[in-house]
């Protein structure tokens, strides 16, 4: 192979294969940084050996060899110079004794998730942690998905590794006893990490295939260790969102609101399992906010057209969503709801006490929908100064030509 391929070839094992080398090597080495390190190693050494000796027959397997015996060779470089000497050649040796399959790969990046979150870690760093490890999200990406300061984010993260560390929290994921008290950052975890492909936070694309799908399958694993009601809503929740993706973009990728969607593109056989998931976790009787926010888009999927939905029905569920889990987005995306129940009137008035509380000032939606709410109105001048508002708070270019183009016809 040349040596652009074989680059290529690199590049493309790091995008599809980087974040479960890296869980996996974590796992080996009980260190976060010792891991990042032997990754970023194992794929430069790649680049020259794969050169030379070609593509092995698994990527995977081979830069998880790789990056293991480059940390051994650390661990012994720094026991040369280190007072804690013995502590370092024991961990080298331990390290190079270590057997490890590939099979064991797949599942090392839920445990990873659980280890981001554990109790044992304060509660606002275990999901920025989780984001920056186990889906290579930047710490500006993760602020912006948090409304929060890059360096409050980046602060988190290092001082929930430190604890790790220092706690020797266990990689593993729990029993069947401890999973309930951790599911519930399981959970946001993964949904994060769905919504960060489903609707990326910057780039050039719309969309991320694959977060939503290496999320989709995590949620999947979580549901062979649990089915719990509220797994089965954030699955069916992932897989009716996952539905629509292909019909969200044009061709030239422009974006493409829900409305106006070629419905004939929507998978119809993630459509039914995610309906059937729906009325299987609603049927149980204890459900919380992933279950309704499933029954909110499986009610979205039924309808044939979009005339056809059912809004009261929607409104009814974002009642009741809103009721167990207070929340300005909630508010939201109930007041987007009502505004095609009762007309744009009755949506920019509950969005304007939204943004008067102070909440979503810089959430760049809420000013989209209240601009989109003012032209509809024929309010051309605050639709035009909440557009711009809008604009100046996305970094995302598929929203950025779409808001764009709604000011260019104004």
């Amino acid at each position: 192979m040349t040596a652009v391929s074989v680059q290529a070839r690199v590049e493309q094992v790091y995008r599809e294969e980087s974040r479960r080398i890296l869980a996996t090597l974590i796992r080996l080495l009980g260190d976060f940084d010792l891991a990042e390190e032997a990754l970023h190693e194992a794929f430069f050494i790649a680049v020259e050996r794969w050169q030379r000796d070609g593509v092995p027959d698994n990527p995977r397997a081979w830069l998880v060899s790789t990056g293991r015996f480059k940390a051994i060779d650390v661990l012994r470089r720094r026991a040369r110079f280190a007072a804690s000497r013995p502590l370092l050649i024991a961990q080298a040796e331990a390290l190079e004794q270590a057997h490890w399959s590939d099979d064991d790969v797949e599942d090392d990046r839920l445990r990873l998730i659980f280890t981001c979150c554990h109790p044992a870690l304060a509660a606002d760093a275990q999901v920025p942690l989780t984001l920056r490890e186990v889906c290579d999200l930047t710490t500006e990406e993760i602020a912006r998905a948090f409304l929060c300061a890059p360096a409050t984010i980046a602060q988190r993260i290092v001082r929930a590794k430190a604890k790790i560390r220092d706690a020797k929290i266990p990689y593993q994921v729990p029993t069947l006893a401890e999973l309930p008290e951790r599911l519930d950052s399981v959970l946001r975890v993964i949904y994060l990490v769905f919504n960060e492909g489903y609707s990326a936070s910057i780039g050039n694309e719309l969309t991320r295939e694959d977060l939503t799908r290496e999320a989709i399958r995590l949620g999947r694993l979580l549901m062979q260790l649990l089915p719990e009601p509220e797994v089965m809503g954030l699955l069916a929740l992932m897989l009716l969102h996952e539905s629509r993706r292909t019909a969200r973009t044009s061709p030239t990728g422009e974006l493409i609101l829900l409305d106006e969607q070629d419905r004939s593109l929507w998978d119809a056989g993630l459509i039914a399992e995610g309906c059937a998931l729906t009325e299987q976790a609603l049927g149980q009787g204890r459900f919380g906010p992933y279950c309704l926010q499933a029954a909110i888009a499986a009610v979205h999927a039924e309808a044939t057209t979009a005339a056809q939905t059912d809004w009261e029905q929607i409104v009814g569920l974002y009642d009741v969503l809103l009721a167990a889990v207070p929340s300005p987005v909630i508010e939201l995306n109930r007041a987007a709801a009502i505004s095609r129940r009762d007309g744009p009137l009755a949506g920019l008035t509950l969005i304007e006490d939204i943004l008067a509380r102070g909440d979503l000032q810089d959430y760049h939606l809420a000013h989209s929908a209240r601009a989109e709410f003012c032209r509809q109105l024929g309010r051309v001048e605050e639709a035009r100064a909440a557009y711009e508002r809008a604009l100046t708070l996305t970094q995302q270019v598929p929203e950025r030509r779409f808001i764009e183009a709604r000011l260019k016809a104004l």
